[in-house]
């Protein structure tokens, strides 16, 4: 494993312009050959698009194949990427909602989609007013991968939390407009413990509701991220305060507000999000459903 990490870090030392080379015959060999979950993909992209034809379905297939193989190089360059290179390629917009909640004495609950590149938004940690940064993570079962995934998380300053202990850090620290959690909010839920569902992508979707609690107990700034891929190797994420329709957050509020503006961001670019993930795979162990159109 040491060695593997060794020749990874090697590799990510690579200008991307090289690295590239490597997106190219991974996409030629994945698209023409292999066609990893190629199945998967084309269900998850039709139950999403039914209005699409086979054409455009294949058309955005084909372009994932791409964006995801950009990923995975992408992912590899992140061991050991600058912080210089990390904020020319991912521009931040409308930084000063950042500024707004720590003036307004509110930690941040920042929500991201799986959509191309979220791994590389670690460096806006250096941006922000905040002091604390937490990505927060799932864990995996090789200790060796997590830590090594840990430690590319933590560049930049940030202070990573696996799922499990971030609702404690944060119902146990002081909600002062000093810290910002990350989370990628479209995450599948393990089928025990699905709760809640509702309607995204015209389709019946089990969703963690993890944060929709801290919205209903705790005066918190919820932001969401919605990322964009300019060109290849460059992105932009624009902040999005998401507010309440009243006083405070009704149960389940912000879950639907997350969706509704992932599913938007998903209909402008779709071919820039992780189809190949199984996220309708336990959507028969939803124990309540919300079918209002988000």
């Amino acid at each position: 494993m040491n060695l593997l990490i060794k020749i990874l870090y090697f590799v990510s030392k690579l200008p991307l312009k090289i690295l590239y080379i490597f997106s190219d015959i991974i996409f030629f060999l994945n698209y023409n050959f292999v066609g990893y979950r190629k199945n998967v993909i084309t269900e998850n992209l039709k139950n999403s698009f039914p209005e699409k034809n086979e054409k455009e379905i294949k058309e955005i297939r084909k372009k994932f194949y791409r964006n995801f193989s950009d990923y995975l190089v992408e992912t590899v360059k992140s061991f050991s990427i600058s912080e210089t290179e990390s904020r020319v390629r991912m521009q931040h917009i409308n930084q000063d909602i950042f500024h707004e909640a720590k003036a307004e004495g509110k930690n941040v609950i920042l929500l991201a989609g799986h959509v191309f590149n979220w791994e590389w938004i670690n460096a806006f940690a250096r941006i922000i007013p905040q002091e604390h940064c937490h990505p927060v993570y799932r864990k995996v079962n090789s200790d060796f991968w997590e830590n090594e995934m840990k430690k590319v998380r933590n560049k930049f300053g940030n202070e990573a939390l696996e799922a499990n202990e971030v609702i404690r850090n944060i119902l146990r620290n002081k909600n002062d407009g000093n810290s910002v959690y990350m989370f990628v909010a479209d995450q599948t839920p393990h089928s025990a413990s699905i709760t809640y569902g509702l309607e995204f992508l015209n389709q019946r979707t089990p969703v963690f509701i993890g944060y929709d609690k801290l919205a209903t107990r705790m005066d918190l700034a919820f932001i969401y991220c919605e990322m964009k891929k300019v060109k290849r190797g460059f992105y932009q994420v624009n902040y999005h305060r998401i507010y309440p329709d009243g006083e405070k957050f009704a149960e389940h509020e912000v879950v639907k507000k997350f969706h509704k503006l992932l599913e938007n961001t998903l209909h402008k670019r779709p071919d820039n999000y992780l189809w190949s993930h199984r996220k309708w795979k336990y959507k028969d162990s939803i124990k309540i459903y919300d079918s209002e159109k988000i």
